[in-house]
């Protein structure tokens, strides 16, 4: 089959083109509206009926990832995950891969530093079967210690893997620098992790998953071919009895200023690329008011092709393959701002240079309201587009709840954008950030290192 591609700025037109169309689409559908919320078994249940047919797309989240981890051993959080899909007290790993191979199923589990998350998808006529398979592994993990020892040198080796990273590198340290320990984005030092695993024993992960895993804090979204009735029923049959849990902490807003080198480099021998990240800890929450604004500001910065990073450090002077800038890792707690590029070691200097010169100029006289209107534009086109599919839509509800909003939000997402002017933009930048305090991150061969 031939299929028809289209340049980038091809896509970029024709995302402008549809964007309105998709929005007004959007709003006149509702999809909170259209959603049926239930509490279930003590989980939040979300059906939403699509039309696509015979299909269910499914996932959801607990609070129990890393930084729910004991003093004693901050690697329990991840084992326990790790273990959910080796097997449960009822029947083997292979027993569990065959019936969801039999039916054409998947059902994945990942742990980050707040959530265990799952997902999967099946035929709307075997979701009892797999929501059984995902109500057993979540309840009765079998934690032996023949599995458990596998699962230590498999992460031991992932995590060894990723120390001759410069990416990782450069991203461990920049978290360990602006998050204080105990934070949940705070990074702790690979060794440290990896010592953590090594010493983890069965009876910790038992501990661990008894205080934490429960239905207290537990959503479960389903997508597609979904009928609300039959889906509440099947999942209160699989997790009937189930207690427990715990519900997502209110994590404390304040941000600590930390005492930390400002300009740190990680030496790598024989890299062909430095990883540089440079920025801040913002103290916002991706609900607060400013926000939106700054990541209106920041997609114009330094998102894709069209941003001013990539335009200008990649296009004009060639100094990188790769420039761009994100708020993140604010749905539970305080984020952070940063920019991420990767340079070759002689070109370190000159594109180090570049993105400062690049940044002030956007901090310092802000963004324009033409600029504005363009990233609204996109932002709200590739919102609309994410819902189209059952794989987007399960996300952006299960985000949409993660982050404390109402359903509603994702009808509501659209217009706050439209509404959002160039002046709110612009004050949210000197607000929130101080480019003067920022953390700057360098991993690789970094030439004066060597010296």
């Amino acid at each position: 089959m031939n299929c028809l591609r289209f340049s980038s700025a091809a896509r970029r037109l024709i995302l402008a083109a549809v964007a309105p169309l998709l929005l007004a689409a959007a709003m006149q559908a509702g999809v909170a509206d259209q959603a049926v919320r239930a509490r279930v078994a003590d989980i939040d249940v979300i059906a939403y009926k699509t039309l696509v047919k015979d299909v269910v797309t499914f996932c959801g989240a607990l609070p129990a990832g890393d930084s729910f981890a004991p003093e004693s051993n901050l690697a329990i959080a991840t084992l326990v995950g790790g273990m959910l899909d080796k097997g449960t007290t009822a029947q083997d790993q292979f027993a569990i891969a065959q019936k969801l191979d039999s039916v054409g199923a998947t059902l994945a589990f990942s742990v980050d530093d707040t959530m265990v998350s799952f997902s999967g998808k099946c035929l709307r006529k075997d979701f009892p079967l797999v929501i059984g398979l995902l109500a057993e592994q979540l309840r009765a993990p079998a934690f032996n210690d023949e599995d458990l020892i596998k699962l230590q040198k498999q992460i031991s080796g992932r995590v060894q893997r990723s120390l001759e990273q410069t990416n990782y590198r450069a991203g461990q340290a920049f978290a360990a620098a602006i998050y204080p320990p105990g934070h949940p984005n705070y990074e702790p030092a690979p060794a440290a992790f990896m010592a953590a695993v090594k010493t983890a024993t069965v009876a910790e992960l038992r501990e661990f998953h008894q205080k934490y895993y429960g239905p207290a804090g537990l959503t479960l979204v389903a997508v597609g071919d979904v009928d609300a009735a039959s889906l509440q029923a099947e999942v209160a049959k699989a997790f009937d009895g189930w207690t427990g849990g715990v519900k997502r902490p209110a994590y404390p807003r304040t941000v600590t200023h930390l005492d930390v080198d400002r300009d740190q480099t990680v030496f790598m021998a024989d890299k062909p690329n430095v990883s540089v990240i440079f920025g801040q800890a913002t103290g916002l929450r991706h609900a607060d008011p400013d926000a939106l604004p700054l990541r209106v500001a920041t997609t114009i910065l330094g998102s894709g092709f069209t941003g001013r990073l990539m335009a200008t450090v990649r296009d004009q002077e060639g100094l990188t393959y790769g420039i761009s800038s994100r708020v993140s890792n604010d749905s539970y707690t305080n984020g952070d701002w940063r920019i991420a590029a990767n340079f070759s070691p002689e070109l370190l200097e000159k594109g180090l240079a570049a993105t400062r010169r690049e940044l002030k100029s956007w901090y310092e006289q802000g963004v324009t309201a033409e600029e504005v209107a363009r990233t609204k534009t996109n932002l709200a086109g590739s919102f609309q587009v994410g819902l189209a599919t059952t794989d987007g839509m399960a996300g952006t509800l299960l985000a949409t709840v993660n982050r404390g909003y109402p359903l509603s939000w994702i009808d509501e997402y659209p217009q706050k954008l439209t509404e959002l002017t160039v002046e709110q933009v612009n004050v949210a930048i000197k607000k929130h950030l101080q480019p003067d305090s920022f953390v700057l991150i360098k991993a690789g061969t970094v030439p004066t290192a060597a010296k």
